[in-house]
């Protein structure tokens, strides 16, 4: 194992993927010259040159299309995003073109493409630049939505994503990129689909992605004060997403908190909720609760920010709640 911070783990996994295929590349804004908006791409200009690590202008829609259109001569394209807030003026794109080439082809065109950049918020950002798109996009059949939440987790599940057949949005953190972490030397991946058992524990469920899991985190450090067991269950990939670990956790501890940095209608927390009353409602002792942000955008005061995000306060209080204490 080596300590490698998370966007060298991120720079690795493209870097190990495009030594290997000729047909990877990498193009978005400022990933060639700047070595990427947060340096995920430091060093690759000069190992593959500028035919394989591209800058684009400002142009999500252009460069999005040509990643997809390259698919069908044989390529396998990585497309940056300088925050997935950005990918909003790419979006047709993706959903009807990247999502869609694979059936609209009777199968003669897969779209082996990764879509990767920044989700969620990410300090005093404000209104456009702080919001998690995951929930949109794995609502669209054809696309694979990938939240890692660790180096090790980044580097694995991003070569699984590359060598995928079909289009991945792979989603980061700008607060993540500096968080360093303990990562397996050698050729490893990661499946796409198999979630992970962050902390094992007996009395409640917590399930959680991307970087807000570091409050569930929290919440169960402080919670252990109080002898209370939270396992949490890091999603990891939420399309498509991992029902039979989270169903066999909650048969076991009978409780379920889910933790999400997303708006409240219609979003994963959402799915999951419906799917373990569906198939494990007998298991319950209480009823299951959801964790989001404030049903409004996000505010550009730090005060209101920090009520608008969900804590590790809010977490401890759920899991208390689904406790009866």
């Amino acid at each position: 194992m080596k300590t490698l911070q998370f966007r060298q783990a991120i720079a690795e996994a493209m870097s190990e993927e495009m030594r290997n295929d000729e047909s990877i590349y990498l193009m978005g804004e400022e990933v060639a010259e700047y070595n990427g908006a947060y340096k995920a791409s430091k060093g690759m200009l000069d190992e593959f040159g500028p035919d394989r690590v591209i800058d684009t202008p400002i142009a999500e829609l252009g460069f999005a299309g040509i990643g997809v259109g390259s698919t069908m001569g044989g390529n396998r394209p990585i497309i940056e995003f300088m925050t997935f807030n950005f990918a909003l003026v790419g979006i047709d794109q993706i959903i009807n073109n990247a999502a869609k080439i694979r059936q609209m082809s009777g199968g003669q065109f897969p779209c082996p493409i990764v879509f990767r950049g920044p989700t969620g918020s990410a300090g005093q950002l404000a209104a456009t630049h702080s919001q998690a798109f995951e929930s949109w996009y794995a609502n669209c059949p054809g696309l694979k939505v990938v939240v890692p939440s660790n180096p090790a987790d980044a580097k694995g599940l991003l070569k699984a994503a590359i060598r995928d057949n079909d289009p991945v949005i792979f989603m980061e953190s700008e607060q993540m990129y500096g968080d360093k972490g303990e990562v397996p030397e050698g050729d490893y991946t990661i499946p796409l689909g198999v979630a992970d058992i962050r902390r094992e524990g007996t009395d409640v469920t917590i399930v959680s992605f991307g970087k807000i899991i570091k409050e569930a985190d929290k919440a169960a450090d402080e919670l252990a004060k109080d002898n209370i067991s939270c396992e949490i269950i890091d999603l990891r990939t939420v399309k498509p997403l991992d029902y039979e670990m989270v169903l066999k956790s909650v048969k076991k501890t009978n409780r379920l908190v889910i933790l999400e940095e997303a708006w409240p209608f219609g979003n994963v927390a959402t799915e999951i909720t419906y799917h373990v009353q569906s198939n494990a409602f007998d298991y319950l002792d209480a009823p299951i609760i959801k964790i989001n942000t404030a049903d409004t955008p996000a505010p550009y005061s730090p005060v209101l920010l920090e009520e608008w995000l969900p804590s590790y306060t809010d977490v401890v209080e759920a899991v208390k709640k689904v406790m009866y204490k």
